[in-house]
């Protein structure tokens, strides 16, 4: 459900994988020519998609039957969207979330956004995340995710439609570690962004990376997570994957910011949702409530939403009050 570039990255891989599937797409030139052409242009150009592959405009053609319902809209729009359409979701089927992101105004991971609206148990909820870049997983790259759920079971079921043999996926029942690791490294990204865009090199890529690392760990532990996901795919993972490419949105929409470009502006030349830009302030209001210091997230929303200068946040970060270093902290 999404014909963006992960969303119709995903469904290649359910394809590649065997499967019988079908994009829902809002935009109906992109559906047309995932049918007509085989390929999406809007979002991947150039890459060709498997035969069999099928989109459409209509979610109830899209969900009839379905096993597995993969979500891939924006996180702050998830809400409104499934909504519309509960009345055609099938009995049973797994809601499969691929959003990285925190719900404003709730901060409500998105698993529990989507246990709250579809009024479903936690075990027909998976999450599906790594260091998925999507036009690498698109291209064939080797690759790997994580598929996350209560139900162990259920975890299983979606490694077995998505493996592939370019693409490995692993299980665990950690849903709230996958999740987080996923919308918090989004804002670290936008972080390491910013310092690329400001010139400066590894070595505070490399910082701002690990310490991030601690601020989901931190974070996760309050929330129940399991500490060891964050040394995997879905947490160290996929924060390097982010950080590091110019693929990123996230890492690029923090570059433009620190070569000198408004919010505005880079919003405006952003033709992806960059989620962490917009989950950074639920994010550090989860922190709050949970008693956890993010001082990376403090700053990425000082300056994304309260005109504090990107050297300055730069130079705040830096001067804070030294502390041990030790892991979690």
């Amino acid at each position: 459900m999404g014909a963006g570039s992960w969303g119709t990255v995903f469904a290649k891989l359910l394809r590649d994988a065997g499967g019988d599937v079908t994009v829902w797409g809002r935009r109906a030139s992109v559906v047309a020519d995932i049918n007509e052409r085989g390929e999406n242009p809007d979002y991947l150009p150039g890459v060709a998609l498997p035969g069999g592959l099928r989109a459409t405009t209509d979610p109830a053609e899209a969900l009839a039957g379905a096993d597995f319902v993969a979500l891939a809209v924006p996180a702050q729009t998830l809400r409104e969207n499934l909504t519309s359409w509960l009345p055609h979701l099938p009995p049973g089927a797994v809601l499969v979330s691929l959003m990285k992101g925190v719900e404003l105004g709730s901060s409500r991971l998105m698993s529990e956004v989507i246990q709250e609206v579809a009024d479903v148990p936690r075990e027909r909820i998976a999450v599906f995340c790594g260091p998925n870049l999507a036009r690498e997983i698109a291209s064939g790259e080797p690759g790997a995710a994580v598929a996350a759920c209560v139900d162990e079971a259920a975890a299983r079921r979606l490694q077995e439609a998505t493996m592939t043999p370019y693409f490995r996926v692993y299980t665990t029942t950690d849903v709230v570690g996958c999740e987080l690791g996923g919308a918090v490294k989004n804002i670290v990204a936008l972080c390491v962004g910013m310092s690329v865009g400001l010139g400066f090199g590894a070595s505070t890529q490399a910082l701002l990376m690990t310490r991030g690392l601690a601020e989901i760990a931190r974070l996760g532990a309050a929330l129940g997570a399991d500490e060891h996901t964050f040394a995997g795919l879905a947490g160290m993972g996929d924060l390097i994957a982010t950080c590091s490419s110019p693929l990123s949105r996230n890492r690029t929409f923090g570059e433009n910011l620190g070569r000198g470009m408004t919010l505005e502006e880079v919003v405006a030349v952003t033709k992806q949702t960059a989620e962490g830009v917009k989950s950074a302030e639920p994010v550090l209001e989860l922190a709050r409530k949970h008693g956890v210091e993010m001082p990376i997230a403090e700053a990425v929303a000082a300056v994304l939403y309260h005109d504090m200068p990107i050297k300055d946040a730069a130079i705040s970060l830096i001067s804070r009050s030294p502390k041990p270093e030790r892991y979690g902290v």
